[in-house]
């Protein structure tokens, strides 16, 4: 069974090839932070499900190309990610209007944010929708965020 993962570096590589069928196996490892084993496992794949073929440019050196099936992939896959980028970002504002709920209960407006990035930017503009002040006091209640999970902490006044 083939995981998120899987069909991420698999995406990543096929754009890659399709951008440049000259890449090589250390170029797409150093660009996936992976090892070059890793890429040649997932191309071998590649080429044996009929999505990429290879051919040889020179001696030592080879050219990766996508199939038509290989772009019908990636556009599955393409789909597939964004698709689970959306039901996170809903999964992750649900839980943050909880927590806000929980926070508006116990007679509070004003909330503070633990983290940063992506997940903090979901956090902040969810916030300012519900009617929450986004603060830096150490008295608020906070959403601390641990990794894509978000965590209510009522801190001393809960």
């Amino acid at each position: 069974m083939e995981t998120q993962k899987d069909a991420t570096r698999e995406l990543t590589l096929l754009e890659h090839v399709e951008s440049d069928p000259d890449i090589n196996q250390a170029t797409l490892a150093n660009q996936l932070g992976v090892a070059v084993g890793t890429v040649n496992w997932h191309l071998k794949r590649l080429v044996a499900k009929g999505y990429v073929k290879v051919q040889r440019a020179e001696r030592k050196k080879l050219r990766y190309m996508i199939t038509p099936e290989g772009i019908a992939l990636r556009a599955r896959l393409t789909i597939d990610y964004i698709e689970r980028s959306f039901e996170l970002y809903r999964h992750t504002r649900e839980r943050i209007k909880e927590h806000l709920e929980t926070i508006r209960a116990a007679g509070q407006s004003r909330v503070r944010i633990v983290g940063e990035g992506d997940v903090a930017d979901i956090c902040r503009l969810t916030c300012l929708e519900q009617g929450f002040s986004v603060v830096q006091d150490g008295r608020c209640p906070a959403l601390v965020l641990k990794g894509w999970k978000v965590v209510l902490d009522m801190g001393a006044e809960g």
